[in-house]
């Protein structure tokens, strides 16, 4: 099982290759895993079919009781029949329905496979959070491919609506399932339908919870405004996705949990009403359309509404005939669909109104409709006939709800049947008054993928004998029913075969007056779906805007005291309530009178802060203030803890400044005396309480501290730096998730400075041009020439684009000196991870000390390579060694490899290493693509802005720009010249 799952998506990833060489044939070879699958699962009918199943089971978090199981039982090999068969059937379809030359084809080949698999597993899975996970999988890959056609608007829109309603109510059946789990003590589905939890609130809200995320899912009202609008998507996805394979997944979970759940009280008002509703105002709509696609998509619409009532009516009949109707759904709409596909590609047109004499043009492909239509409207001898009668028996000998939804299901009956007709009429009749549609010929290899299923409809109606084994198997899950129902395609006359006929002959009927049905139908029509969608979402977007622009009003300072206020307003009524510092023991003022001192300075240079007007002496301030705690760290011993925050401050520091040279020198706000006298105590006072709050919740300790535990752990491992092992091994999972919060806020960060592209090199011409002071200085006179003056040597790489005014020698002969014993420095640090952290910030403070000696031609020599390769390659490399844990169960399990090398002598290597090797690079991208955009592209801007003030001055005074200047060359340290 597993290795035809990962087929499928390993497969989808060489897609673009495939596609590329072979252009649409490609899906030829794309169809195998489904193929095989197929083959497969028929080799496992007859076990499924006498009640066994085919288990695999795979430990993903042992500790949360969490595993990855897959299970084929009855239910699952009918699902994956369906989507295994008719996926390889589409998939070979599409080779003939696109060309070499569609547009984005490899990626939307790659999407409908892997949608394939995901499906696959979705149907296979065997607990609710694997369940979960390839639910959500198939959300996002339906979402790609209705959104296929990205450049028009009405695709996108449907692909984000789709996307919308599927994931809300998936984040709600996501809660369901970690209620149910949680109160049936596990998350294996087998486990909780053959031990079900008792009824009680959490179990009804849980089930109330799953049931929106299939409904949703299966577009039953009031979710069904997605599925009409996802026929925008290319007709292969519309005769997979939302006839074969994702609408029927919330109908699979309805069936699958029936047997558990049906007598939960909120199970059949929910499952029936709804149902029952939506197979009536589906049929409904349908009858005034006149889009092909759209006829068949609220017609999939209504039939979803059917088999939805069946599946959640709990007994064991209905789910025998919610069986049969399924398969029989699948063979009947799967061919409508390629069929219109067919219709379009030959004719040009879906437009019933402009579609003439198609048939007698097109009579192979007529045929394959007719006989797929036919079992649609439930005509015998065919597979959808033998269903619907099996529905009808098994609603007529239930209870008086089953009794209700009888009558209901007959009317939903008669509209299917008009609505047959008025597709085949439509898409293949001549009309008075409409000439004949020009079409061109179909090949036999278009053709084959419906007449297949629609053939299988056919031939599984006088044998649907053959399936009444395996649906038996299924259907034998529920309480035991008096009279057992079997599947035949005769059971003579009775009941359900006149209920047969009153829907049948009422359909006629509704088609011949299809006009004045047509006609009335849009008189009393309601607001669509739709239309109510874009409203709500209209309304939600102008009342977010008033929302911000109250709460927003543009002020930092507002803000941050707001959330002062309200964090002094909730710690303050909880000390007070709560009293907690009774009993605690007092607080020591210091450990060391050093560390009062130290002390007593941060916090000095913190409130000189509120003093200051220039911008600059504010940031120095607030760096001292970094100083100070990492001082505070050397003092209690920790001077690897003080390395890392000597460098991060440094860092952050030298980004201040580089933001500061295009800001005006002093603070614009002003700031009256009585705001400065609030402000003061607002801060003082979250000061204090949050010194409270930290002492209190010290003091409240009741178990021993983990300190000595980690201590003992690390050094019984060797290592001597508990902080450091805490970062890169105990709490990995922290490192890594603050990894990507920093590579997602310089992501953020930068793409504000590089609006439009992120990747731009330095012309040459720039570097080989004159320096910037033929621009802002005269000539300089006493220079030595010729052999007056001793042979150059040129420090810096790009020593040379600086002007000489603005050079200092002194730092750029400490920079040379000092670049690369920093840099092997921290790789020093690196190899000691699990004993010295800060190895990236120490990097990249090496990378700014050359910037800022050599100005951004430096930088770019000191590092060739995209920021965003060292970024993207370290979250990958700490990515990678977590999910390497999982071979182990565990996501970031760590190994040790101990060895000895000649010369070297002792040593071991760990994962711990390697994870720290991707935070480094992690963190040496993040500061390079700072220090790019806020250093060297300010430069640039600040660079072309000199020039251009000095060709105005030049034009003013009539001598025209000095020859020679280059564009954009550094003026200075960091490439400033003002």
């Amino acid at each position: 099982m597993t290795a035809l799952i990962v087929c499928h998506f390993v497969l989808a990833a060489c897609a673009r290759p495939l596609v590329r060489a072979l252009g649409s044939r490609a899906f030829v070879l794309l169809a195998l895993p489904p193929a095989a699958t197929t083959g497969w699962a028929a080799t496992q009918w007859s076990t499924t079919a006498s009640g066994g199943s085919v288990t695999w089971s795979w430990p993903w978090m042992p500790a949360y009781d969490v595993t990855v199981d897959l299970r084929l039982d009855a239910l699952a090999e009918l699902m994956v029949l369906l989507a295994a068969g008719i996926g390889t059937l589409v998939l070979l379809y599409c080779a003939s329905y696109f060309t070499g030359r569609t547009p984005q084809l490899a990626g939307f080949a790659g999407n409908l496979l892997a949608f394939a698999g995901a499906m696959l597993a979705l149907v296979l899975a065997d607990d609710l959070i694997s369940l979960y996970v390839f639910w959500e999988l198939t959300t996002v890959f339906s979402y790609l491919l209705i959104g296929y056609d990205s450049e028009q608007k009405h695709s996108r829109r449907s692909a984000l609506q789709a996307l919308t309603v599927t994931t809300l109510g998936g984040l709600a059946m996501f809660v369901g399932f970690l209620l149910l789990g949680r109160t049936a003590g596990t998350y294996r589905i087998s486990a909780i339908l053959a031990d079900p939890p008792p009824t009680g609130p959490a179990v009804s809200i849980a089930v109330l919870l799953i049931l929106c995320g299939a409904l949703s899912k299966s577009a039953i009202w009031p979710f069904s405004l997605w599925l009409p609008n996802a026929m925008a998507a290319p007709t292969p996805v519309s005769a997979y996705l939302h006839a074969a394979a994702m609408v029927k997944a919330g109908v699979y979970l309805v069936a699958r949990l029936a047997p558990a759940f049906a007598d939960v009280p909120v199970w059949r008002p929910v499952v029936i009403v709804l149902g029952a509703a939506t197979m009536l105002l589906g049929g409904w709509r349908a009858l005034r359309l006149n889009d092909l696609k759209l006829v068949l998509a609220y017609g999939t619409v209504s039939q979803l509404g059917f088999l939805t009532l069946l599946a959640g009516a709990g007994t064991r009949d209905t789910a025998l005939a919610a069986a049969a109707m399924i398969l029989g759904h699948a063979c009947f709409k799967a061919p409508l669909f390629l069929v219109t596909g067919i219709v379009d590609h030959a004719a040009g047109t879906r437009d019933l109104r402009r579609l003439s004499g198609v048939g007698r043009a097109l009579p192979h492909v007529c045929a394959v409709a007719v006989l797929a239509a036919a079992s649609m409207a439930a005509l015998p001898p065919l597979l959808g006939f033998a269903a619907k009668e099996a529905a009808f028996e098994a609603l007529l000998h239930g209870s008086t709800a089953d009794h209700w939804a009888l009558g209901l299901t007959v009317a939903g009956s008669v509209l299917t049947v008009a609505y047959t007709a008025r597709f085949v009429w439509g898409a293949f009749a001549r009309k008075p008054g409409v000439e004949d549609t020009p079409v061109h010929r179909v090949g036999p290899a278009f053709l084959a993928p419906p007449a297949l299923l629609a053939l299988c409809g056919l031939v599984l109606g006088p044998g649907v004998e053959w399936t009444d084994r395996l649906f038996g198997a299924y259907a034998d899950t529920f309480p035991p029913s008096p009279y057992p129902y079997h599947l035949a395609l005769w059971h003579g006359f009775g009941t359900a075969l006149l209920l047969s006929a009153v829907a049948t002959a009422g359909g006629a009927v509704l088609f011949l007056g299809r006009t004045t049905v047509t006609r009335l139908s849009r008189r009393i029509a309601w607001p669509t779906a739709d239309s109510v969608f874009g409203h709500l979402l209209l309304g939600l977007e102008r009342f977010s805007l008033q929302l911000t622009g109250f709460v927003q009003r543009g002020s930092l300072s507002v803000y941050l005291a707001t959330t002062l206020l309200v964090m002094l307003a909730g710690q303050l009524t909880v000390l007070g309530v709560d009293r907690p510092w009774q009993g605690a023991p007092a607080p020591r003022l210091w450990d060391v009178p050093l560390q009062g001192a130290v002390a007593a300075l941060t916090c000095a240079a913190a409130l000189l802060c509120l003093t200051v007007s220039r911008r600059m002496k504010a940031v120095v301030l607030a760096g001292l203030t970094g100083y100070g705690a990492a001082l505070l760290f050397v003092v209690q011993g920790g001077p690897d803890l003080a390395l890392t925050q000597f460098c991060v401050e440094t860092v952050s520091m030298i980004v201040f400044v580089l933001v500061l040279r295009r800001m005006p020198v002093h603070f614009q706000e002003s700031v009256s005396t009585w705001r400065r006298a609030v402000r003061i105590p607002v801060a003082l006072a979250a000061a204090a309480t949050l010194g409270t709050v930290v002492w209190v919740a010290a003091a409240a300790r009741t178990a021993d501290p983990a300190g000595a535990a980690m201590v003992e752990e690390v050094s019984h491992h060797g290592l001597k730096d508990v902080v450091a092992t805490i970062l890169v091994d105990l709490r990995a999972w922290d490192t890594m998730g603050e990894s990507a919060v920093l590579a997602a806020a310089a992501i953020g960060v930068t793409s504000l400075i590089y609006l439009h592209r992120r990747t731009e090199e330095p012309p040459r011409e720039e570097i080989r041009g004159r320096t910037a002071w033929s621009v802002t200085s005269p000539g300089l006179t006493g220079l030595p020439h010729g052999d007056e003056g001793a042979p150059e040597r040129g420090w810096l790489a790009a020593g040379s684009t600086l002007a000489p005014e603005h050079r200092s020698i002194v730092f750029e002969v400490v920079a040379r000196l000092l670049f690369h014993p920093v840099l092997v420095l921290s790789v020093y640090l690196l190899f000691c991870a699990e004993n010295m952290p800060g190895g990236g910030f120490v990097a990249g403070l090496a990378l700014i000390t050359r910037y800022l000696a050599g100005g951004r031609f430096e930088l770019a020599e000191a590092a060739p390579l995209q920021p965003g390769l060292f970024t993207g390659l370290g979250l990958f490399v700490s990515t990678g060694v977590a999910l390497l844990g999982l071979a182990d169960g565990t996501v970031l399990h760590a190994w040790t490899h101990h060895g000895r090398l000649p010369l070297i002598g002792e040593y071991h290597i760990g994962t711990p290493i390697l994870f720290d090797f991707g935070v480094y690079l992690l963190v040496l991208g993040v500061v390079l693509d700072i220090v790019r955009a806020l250093g060297a592209k300010i430069d640039r801007q600040i660079e072309r802005a000199v020039i251009e003030k000095a060709a105005a001055r030049a034009a003013a005074a009539g001598t025209g720009a000095p020859p020679g200047t280059a564009p954009g060359t550094a003026f200075g340290t960091g490439g400033v010249a003002e």
